[in-house]
């Protein structure tokens, strides 16, 4: 899973990656320093928890990502599977790029997982 992470953060632009669980506990993190992981995790799960509760209101899909765009960046959260994705950004990147890597990033995580059951 660090291994992911760590090839997810080459991508150009992203400060960091995690996986957090539903409950906002991190599962795994590779992210800069200036970073407080819990907070980001705890934030994650609030956050996706909220928007898939108001998506199941209006009876759409699943919440698959959540964009956050910040004076001095992005955040992207993802759907994992048996958690939430991560992603840090600068504040100019290519949102495309980011959103491939993460999805390939996703397929990673999910495959590492059916290895570890």
């Amino acid at each position: 899973m660090y291994q992911v992470l760590s090839d997810l953060n080459k991508t150009s632009g992203i400060t960091g990656s995690m996986v957090v669980g539903g409950d906002g506990i991190v599962i795994a993190a590779d992210l800069d320093e200036s970073f407080d992981g819990d907070t980001i995790g705890a934030l994650a799960a609030s956050i996706t928890s909220n928007i898939q509760r108001s998506l199941e209101r209006l009876e759409t899909r699943p919440l698959r990502q959540v964009t956050i765009e910040a004076e001095n960046g992005k955040l992207f959260f993802a759907d994992a599977g048996k958690g939430i994705l991560v992603v840090t950004t600068e504040k100019q990147v290519n949102i495309g790029l980011i959103r491939l890597e993460m999805n390939n990033a996703i397929g990673k995580l999910s495959t590492a997982a059916n290895l570890i059951e």
